[in-house]
């Protein structure tokens, strides 16, 4: 067939697609001005006054009430593309698997090892905390239009693997065979956090930078047709309470409904984006226009800025917390905060949400940072609506002054029990009860009550991530900082397989169908086949 036409016809063929695509895609995936099907739940919040000094602004104006095109109310489901897109899964952070995973040997394998670059100094390669990659099985339409790919492209079911390094590059491999997939991509610094993709599908990626460089520091959004960069938003923000740095380990959230994205940064800012994207399919470009609104806020009595917990978020309700152990609700249709609350310490993991009947709850744990190097770490379940302490437990923690400062307690985001196990909550602790050492406990969600605990030889940051069999069993992974992952029965905290993996373990595995990707400290990104 001659060249031209063969172009010809493989160009008609893809149009097709593109037009089957937009037919057979949720319009809130298309449209920003159209409501998600089913509609999502807005929480009514009694008016009780300031609660929180703060100021919303815009376009460089302070502002009493956001435009109305920047309020947001999130969809009751992320995304309807089979994948991982952002840090625990989605809003409510709960999640970080895809799928089933077979476990009828009940044992973990090494199907592949990848490598990535070795980094500069101190910070090295492969993954800090929280380091979790993103997994997408691709719908067919958009792989196509990566030409990056290369013959991929054409390969039905291909699941793609998307790892942050902190050798500065976002590293591209295959699930199955854990062989690079297309070039990798520098950002010019490490990358402590986890990468976040658009939840629509399209080829939209965000990085988030932990370590000022070679480059400026903040989020970074790059075009996977073209692997362009195309928009910056800098940490160190003029309208910043927190001069000087600004990281953004934080995994941030995009809403389909909207066209939005919100994160947050630890230069103590809370971001949403108004991207105005501009996806032709027709032509395959992919242009972005971020409108930046900004909500700062001053928490009375402390000066400890940043967010480096991945925010969550249930309908109009975003929940995170800060350095400084302030933990705070906002609306984000007024971008008014709804409640607030005094955690004792340094809250850097991520606030696991769930609905129990008509109201939001969150599980929550602190550091032993400010007040160590001894102290305790708190677990707690709040009310998601007041803020109001349904339960809490102290675990003892050690940590270190010197000859240096190390920090204790919870930095794994908890881990919410579905189905089988939908009674309990898992947290993970780091240096208790002693210095070297780490703990598992999981907690009864009604009272907090201890259900079972799992003492770790190693502590651990990495959070415990679950998946589920086809008869409806939950099992745990839990890595640790000696660079073991070991295998529970979600019910009963047994272990039932280790593997020894080279490289601390800090960041956080995702898991799609019989296979989870975990990062380690060192240049290691693993392939674990669940058998």
């Amino acid at each position: 067939m001659d060249p031209l036409l063969r172009r010809q016809t493989r160009y008609k063929a893809l149009f097709a697609m593109l037009v089957a695509w937009v037919a057979s895609t949720p319009r809130s995936a298309l449209a920003t001005d159209s409501a998600p099907r089913p509609s999502p739940r807005a929480f009514e919040i009694p008016a009780e006054g300031t609660v929180l000094e703060h100021s919303v602004i815009f376009a460089g104006a302070v502002l009493d009430s956001p435009p109305a095109r920047l309020t947001q109310l999130f969809p009751e489901r992320y995304s309807e593309i089979p994948g991982v897109f952002t840090f625990r899964g989605g809003p409510t952070r709960t999640g970080g698997s895809w799928g089933t995973c077979p476990l009828r040997e009940r044992k973990l394998e090494v199907a592949w090892i990848a490598t990535t670059g070795r980094g500069r100094g101190h910070w090295g390669g492969g993954a800090g905390w929280t380091g979790q990659p993103a997994i997408v099985q691709w719908p067919a339409v958009i792989r196509h239009s990566m030409g990056r790919l290369g013959p991929r492209r054409f390969e039905n079911g291909f699941v793609e693997v998307i790892q942050g390094s902190l050798d500065g590059s976002v590293y591209f491999l295959e699930l199955r065979t854990g062989r690079p997939t297309r070039p990798p991509i520098p950002t010019g610094n490490p990358i402590k956090g986890s990468v976040s993709l658009d939840p629509r599908g399209y080829p939209l990626l965000f990085v988030g930078q932990g370590i000022p460089e070679s480059k400026p520091i903040g989020l970074r959004v790059y075009n996977l047709i073209t692997h362009q960069q195309i928009f910056f938003l800098p940490g160190r923000d003029a309208k910043s309470p927190r001069k000087g740095w600004g990281a953004f380990d934080s995994s941030g959230l995009l809403n389909r409904a909207t066209d939005s994205y919100i994160v947050g940064g630890e230069n103590g800012l809370f971001y949403v984006l108004r991207l105005n994207t501009d996806f032709d399919t027709i032509t395959l470009t992919l242009k972005v226009r971020p409108e930046i609104l900004r909500y700062r806020y001053a928490p009375p009595g402390r000066t400890h800025y940043g967010i480096e917990n991945s925010l969550s978020v249930v309908g109009n309700l975003a929940l995170f917390a800060d350095n400084g152990g302030t933990l705070q609700a906002l609306d984000l249709r007024t971008f008014k905060p709804v409640w607030t609350f005094a955690a004792g310490d340094d809250t850097d993991a991520s606030l696991a949400v769930e609905r129990e009947g008509e109201r939001p709850v969150l599980y929550t744990g602190t550091e032993v940072d400010k007040t160590g190097p001894r102290g305790q770490s708190w677990l707690r379940k709040l009310d998601g609506l007041t803020g109001k302490v349904l339960w809490e437990r102290a675990y003892p923690c050690q940590g270190a002054r010197e000859p240096k400062k190390i920090d204790a307690g919870v930095f794994a985001t908890p881990l919410v029990g579905t189905g089988d196990v939908s009674g309990q909550v898992v947290f993970t602790l780091s240096r208790c009860p002693d210095f070297s050492s780490g703990l598992m406990v999981a907690l009864d969600k009604a009272t907090g009550a201890e259900l079972w605990r799992r003492p770790l030889a190693h502590f651990a940051w990495s959070s415990p991530t679950s998946c589920r069999d086809e008869q409806g069993h939950s099992f745990i992974l839990q890595g640790d900082i000696s660079g073991q992952v070991n295998l529970l029965d979600a019910r009963t905290g047994e272990v039932l397989h280790s593997l020894q993996l080279k490289g601390g373990i800090e960041a956080s595995p995702a898991v799609f169908d019989d296979m989870a990707v975990l990062a380690t400290r060192g240049e290691w990104i693993y392939g674990l086949r669940l058998r």
